[in-house]
């Protein structure tokens, strides 16, 4: 585990996406290809802002994003497709993008999706923390056990709330009340995972995650701990309870 805190979010998005970029480039010299699956979420904009601006052969990249909303259009603002297309796929032009589609028959979707992700492992992750300590949409209590890569999931009313506080959604009634989410025994099979949490309203969850004295589902985030290769990125407006208890 590795903790890296900036003073503000900025300093942190940008050290966030050197070290992301830094893992890109060295797995594309080791395999000529590298495999990243990016977040989405406010969280994740500046930093991945930065990481669209760095010396990267992004035509040697495949991406894949961790979750969407079930029957959320493409074109509603709060769209995660509508996000990397905008963000990241349009700017960089990988060599291929495979997008989570919550329309249509969502059970094929997440099959098809399924075969494709699970060809080859995934090289860098970049992961976001929710306000309830989520990683994906993986509302606690998370399924650490599942053996399936994406799963159809209840959307609980803590991350309800963060939507409509990030302005995704004017009302909670307006929020879906499911989605498909990467499931956390998969993420974990990533060989980097680099984790970007900035926000005095993930300081409760930053504080749980690294206080808890083992992994728990109520704070899915935990998990992240038991990982090989975690690098945690956080300011001091999200490292505040940290901070104050040393």
């Amino acid at each position: 585990m590795n903790i890296d805190i900036s003073k503000t979010s900025d300093e942190m998005a940008k050290r966030a996406a050197a070290c992301a970029a830094e893992a890109i480039n060295r797995v594309i010299s080791e395999k000529g290809e590298a495999r990243i699956l990016l977040s989405t979420g406010a969280s994740q904009i500046e930093s991945l802002s930065y990481l669209t601006g760095m010396d990267v052969e992004w035509d040697k990249v495949v991406m894949f994003h961790l979750d969407e909303y079930i029957g959320l259009p493409e074109t509603h603002k709060a769209s995660f497709r509508k996000y990397l297309k905008e963000r990241f796929i349009n700017i960089v032009k990988p060599k291929k993008a495979y997008l989570v589609n919550g329309e249509g028959n969502v059970e094929e979707n997440i099959a098809a999706l399924t075969e494709t992700l699970r060809q080859e492992p995934i090289d860098v992750a970049l992961v976001g923390i929710g306000e309830n300590g989520h990683i994906a949409f993986n509302d606690p209590p998370a399924d650490f056990h599942t053996e399936a890569a994406y799963i159809i999931v209840d959307l609980d009313q803590k991350c309800k709330q963060q939507q409509v506080n990030e302005g995704w959604f004017e009302t909670l009634e307006e929020v879906p009340k499911q989605a498909i989410s990467m499931t956390v025994p998969q993420i974990m099979k990533s060989r980097t995972i680099v984790t970007i949490v900035p926000g005095e309203r993930k300081s409760d969850a930053i504080m749980k995650t690294l206080s808890a004295k083992a992994p728990t589902n109520m704070v899915p985030a935990t998990i992240l701990k038991t990982h090989p290769d975690w690098h945690l990125f956080i300011d001091g407006a999200s490292a505040e309870q940290i901070i104050s208890q040393v």
